[in-house]
């Protein structure tokens, strides 16, 4: 039986209902190499095959797995920068039936979460025209975890880097083991961290003035270096004193009267991504 291969929008006849599916939100697709995993994606509506392929802007969700919401809150973002924007699921349940964090991990353990993130880039650029090589990528709270562990492990398929208010921070320490640490990233996962890798990069690191509540923490670890701090904010700025020590220059966006709110930071990370996402213009019709 021969495979099928992905449809894309411009390989449908005009006015074919299934157009609407695979332009602005998109339904969300499993992963073909591990279905347990799925996304959805934002594609501006006059995407064609001319051109220089598409941004991709990929943002992760927190804990609670937002995926959909998170991505139609980047749909203005996509239509008016002229970009895509991919938004991966990662179940709960994982790893066993009370896990919730392994993808922010990174799970070596278990199963690979960026390694399931590039599969899907891959998928998505088998479907739409966008560009893969380098992306954009942004989380927040388990999504900002995922996202700085992610930099580590690929620095040189990303375009920028927004971290957003990580509860828990893995410095470059050669010292400490991981999660805590980089110690042995090179026996978790096949290759050592290389800060130079990360030097010039855009990076945004944001977090809400008030998202102060330890209480919203996973519990100490008694192996989570003091100096990382007992809040979000005292560890956002732990990570980034950290990065300035290896010269990773971080810019550090501090929003006003808003705590731990994903939705309340994103004009602020939009804002940084503007700057960053350059796309050619969609032609006027």
């Amino acid at each position: 039986m021969t495979a099928q291969l992905p449809l894309a929008p411009w390989d449908l006849p005009a006015g074919h209902p299934g157009i609407t599916f695979l332009t602005g939100p998109t339904a969300f697709f499993a992963l073909a190499d591990d279905p347990r995993f799925s996304y959805c994606l934002y594609v501006p509506t006059g995407h064609t095959p001319d051109g220089p392929p598409l941004p991709l802007v990929i943002t992760v969700h927190g804990t609670r797995r937002r995926a959909e919401t998170l991505r139609d809150a980047f749909a203005d973002f996509a239509e008016r920068r002229n970009c895509v924007v991919l938004a991966p699921l990662f179940p709960a349940g994982i790893t066993g039936p009370n896990d919730v964090d392994s993808y922010k991990l990174l799970s070596p353990a278990g199963f690979r979460a960026d390694e399931a993130l590039l599969a899907m880039v891959d998928e998505a650029a088998a479907r739409w025209h966008v560009r893969t090589d380098r992306f954009h990528l942004h989380g927040f709270s388990g999504g900002g975890q995922f996202a700085h562990r992610f930099a580590y492990l690929h620095p040189r398929r990303l375009a920028s880097l927004s971290v957003g208010a990580p509860g828990r921070v893995t410095l470059l320490d050669p010292a400490t083991t991981w999660w805590h640490g980089t110690a042995d990233m090179k026996e978790q996962f096949g290759t050592d961290a290389d800060p130079a890798a990360l030097r010039g990069l855009p990076v945004q690191l944001v977090i809400g003035e008030n998202d102060t509540d330890a209480a919203e923490l996973a519990p100490a670890d008694a192996r989570l270096p003091e100096a990382t701090g007992t809040d979000r904010v005292e560890r956002i700025n732990a990570l980034r004193a950290n990065w300035r020590d290896h010269g990773i220059d971080a810019r550090l966006d501090t929003v006003p009267g808003t705590g731990h709110n994903h939705f309340a930071v994103l004009p602020t990370v939009q804002e940084f991504l503007e700057t960053q996402v350059r796309a050619p213009e969609v032609p006027q019709q």
